[in-house]
């Protein structure tokens, strides 16, 4: 493993949230991977946290909601212990901002009850 480099760690990190913000997504993935790789232990999980945000991002613009809604939600668990803030981010925003993002909508499709529906007919 790569012994940590603050100013590679700090670029990359800039310039993966510089990307983001730009909806560049997988640009973004690469450059928090960089800063992911070459930081500090107590810093893995904040940078693979925003690698799994972008990558919920990306996936979400490839219309791909189940592979988007499961990077959204190991990205809520990698970034919850950097709340309130990491690094100037305000990770308790974005932690809002995740948790408040729509599932996947198959789960609003199935079924609630075991027995078919009744008709109209039936019930009267």
């Amino acid at each position: 493993m790569p012994e940590p480099h603050a100013t590679t760690v700090e670029e990359a990190y800039r310039h993966g949230l510089e990307l983001a913000r730009g909806g560049r997504f997988f640009d973004a993935h690469e450059a928090f991977e960089i800063a992911w790789r070459t930081c500090a232990d107590d810093e893995r999980d904040f940078f693979q946290g925003l690698v799994h945000v972008v990558v919920s991002g990306y996936q979400s613009g490839r219309g791909r909601p189940v592979a988007a809604e499961r990077q959204r939600v190991k990205a809520l668990n990698r970034l919850a212990r950097y709340a309130p803030a990491h690094r100037g981010l305000d990770v308790e925003l974005l932690l809002n901002r995740l948790d408040r993002a729509e599932a996947d909508p198959r789960q609003h499709l199935v079924d609630r009850d075991a027995e078919p529906p009744v008709t109209v007919e039936e019930e009267q």
